[in-house]
């Protein structure tokens, strides 16, 4: 009877275990993205700062290398047709958070190297789902890593507004400015090489205060228009100016700050 009785007890704490885990809240880290195929990197940059309102810049004006970036949005490129008109670089989203994966990042950064692009890869942040090294480790298991070939660019990091709700994702300044420092140093240490950053001056004054603790790290810059503007501090250059969100490429207009050989001196390290 005693037995009987302790079978049963045990059952009923079994079971109250089960319906209690099943209760339980999804960690916020666990949970789908509601809408990561319209996160790219400068999705939230033209809704909160706009384009500017002018004419898009003539991507033939002088001698810099001209390139796109690409996510989900743009499905399987033409690479074929990128060359013949003059892309000489691409980025591709890998990846968002640590739930997300591009289901086109394959064709999209192989496809790029087989026509001779320089290829790279790059993560759309969310900080307030997981510390930045838990997100730079998912980043370079999906695609963040970077090789001395010639045709890859160092991977990238997309900080920018926050698509699902507060801007700066409920961080302080100085919580930011850790959450980026544990993100770029993971990421740089399992790379072998620092990450790029892409960020909007507007937005990281509001965020990081501005911070000035990433000068090591090459900047990719948004601003839609004809100049790049101010630069956040820190920074005396731009490695990559995203200058339109359209234009003769797939994806967003980019470009690097230097003519073919400077390219292939960056992508070299």
């Amino acid at each position: 009877m005693e037995s009987t009785t302790r079978t049963g007890v045990r059952a009923l704490l079994a079971g109250a275990l089960v319906a209690a885990a099943l209760a339980a809240p999804t960690p916020a880290y666990a949970r789908p993205l509601a809408h990561p195929q319209d996160d790219y990197a400068g999705s939230q940059i033209a809704k909160h700062e706009g384009t500017g309102g002018r004419p898009l810049l003539d991507v033939r004006a002088d001698d810099d290398a001209l390139g796109l970036d690409v996510a989900s949005y743009q499905g399987n490129v033409d690479w074929g047709t990128v060359a013949k008109g003059g892309g000489s670089f691409a980025y591709a989203k890998a990846s968002e958070g640590v739930t997300y994966t591009n289901p086109y990042f394959t064709q999209q950064y192989n496809g790029s190297y087989s026509a001779g692009l320089a290829h790279g890869a790059y993560h759309f942040g969310l900080p307030d789902v997981s510390d930045g090294k838990t997100q730079a480790d998912y980043f370079f298991d999906n695609g963040g890593a970077w090789s001395r070939d010639g045709k890859t660019l160092p991977p990238a990091l997309d900080i920018e507004y926050n698509p699902y709700g507060d801007t700066c994702y409920k961080l302080s300044t100085d919580q930011m400015v850790t959450w980026i420092k544990d993100f770029v140093t993971e990421l740089g240490k399992r790379a072998g090489r620092a990450p790029v950053i892409y960020t909007s001056y507007t937005w990281w004054t509001k965020c990081t205060g501005n911070s000035a603790a990433f000068g090591g790290n090459p900047l990719w810059i948004p601003r839609y228009g004809t100049d790049v503007g101010v630069l956040p501090a820190g920074w005396k250059s731009q490695a990559i100016w995203q200058f339109a969100d359209k234009g003769p490429f797939p994806g967003d207009q980019n470009r690097f700050n230097g003519n073919a050989g400077k390219l292939h001196a960056f992508v070299n390290g």
